[in-house]
């Protein structure tokens, strides 16, 4: 009790917050169960690699919705399109890396355009103009790269390849291992660009208090097409990441992963960029091992499955696992 008198307010609630204990509690279980069976452990680690992506995505959903309030529909299409642009690339002598970090860069300046050309001029009219926008972005974008490249299955090279590590019996592919190591590397990097940085504060300002940033100096405008860039290559990073994980390159190829990305930001909470991440893990463990252990739930009805248990935790905690209610002054 006396320790609890002397630690701050804030560490406090860290420290007592549900969410934290039902974590931990959640890791305990993972623990146990992969050290009780290999099956488990397989599809935990597969499952963490797969939560990775919609992890990726699902960040940049938050950031976006950060710096304008909406939800880019257009994310999974972007994502989409860059991936093409490394089939391209591949298609034009380049290795796999070499188109990989190309079409990184090529992905930030799509997402700056993006920002400049069609969402600066409608971001300061309304919220449903933005929303308008995006989704008109989602039939653009796919209906130009149907156009370009076909709605024909396409094949990449594996960036890992096929090989398959034995760690104490439990068998773990180098595909899942890179996928989480690239898309959570990404996520780190982010991470340190807004902690460290002087542009990283100014675009968390020009996100948050746009208005109060614009008075001190940061140019706002320019603030956000950088953040759009950014969201679009960790988009970029969760397509090529998929398609790996799904063999085959196609139109629809980020579609069901917008789904369960919007369902892991949402989970972690619209305004909590750790939670985006936390939310896409969840999701991603939590429907291979529902898919391995409870036989009726097949391919076919795990989004169902997953945003009901995602309709059960916001009925519990509305602003998601690590959201916080917005006060606003009347």
């Amino acid at each position: 009790m006396e320790l609890a008198r002397r630690l701050p307010t804030g560490t406090r609630a860290l420290r007592l917050s549900p969410v934290f204990l039902f974590l931990g509690a959640a890791c305990v279980f993972l623990l146990v169960g992969s050290l009780e069976s290999t099956v488990f452990a397989q599809q935990t680690v597969s499952g963490v690699a797969l939560g990775a992506v919609y992890g990726s995505l699902a960040l940049a959903l938050v950031l976006i919705y950060r710096a304008t309030e909406v939800i880019n529909f257009a994310q999974g299409e972007m994502a989409m399109a860059t991936t093409y642009v490394a089939y391209q690339l591949m298609l034009w002598g380049l290795s796999y890396w070499e188109a990989f970090f190309i079409t990184l860069a090529v992905a930030f300046a799509f997402g700056g355009v993006v920002q400049l050309v069609f969402i600066r001029p409608v971001q300061h009219k309304s919220v449903i103009a933005v929303v308008i926008v995006t989704v008109g972005l989602f039939i653009l974008i796919d209906g130009l790269v149907a156009w370009k490249w076909g709605a024909d299955l396409k094949f990449m090279p594996s960036p890992f390849g096929n090989h398959v590590y034995k760690l104490g019996g439990v068998a773990v592919s180098r595909q899942d291992l890179g996928t989480i190591a690239i898309t959570l590397a990404s996520v780190v990097l982010l991470w340190a660009l807004f902690r460290f940085t002087k542009l990283g504060l100014g675009m968390r300002a020009a996100a948050l208090r746009p208005a109060s940033a614009a008075l001190v100096g940061v140019r706002v405008d320019r603030m956000l097409a950088i953040g759009w860039g950014l969201a679009a290559v960790l988009g970029a990073v969760a397509g090529l990441m998929t398609e790996p994980a799904v063999f085959v390159l196609q139109p629809t190829l980020m579609q069901p992963v917008l789904l369960y990305g919007f369902a892991a930001a949402v989970l972690g909470g619209l305004d909590s960029p750790v939670g985006a991440v936390v939310g896409g893990i969840a999701i991603g463990v939590f429907l291979n091992l529902v898919g391995q252990y409870v036989h009726f739930v097949t391919s076919e009805v795990r989004l169902p499955v997953a945003f009901a248990v995602l309709l059960l935790v916001l009925l519990i905690k509305p602003t998601g696992l690590f959201g916080r209610k917005r006060l606003r002054k009347v």
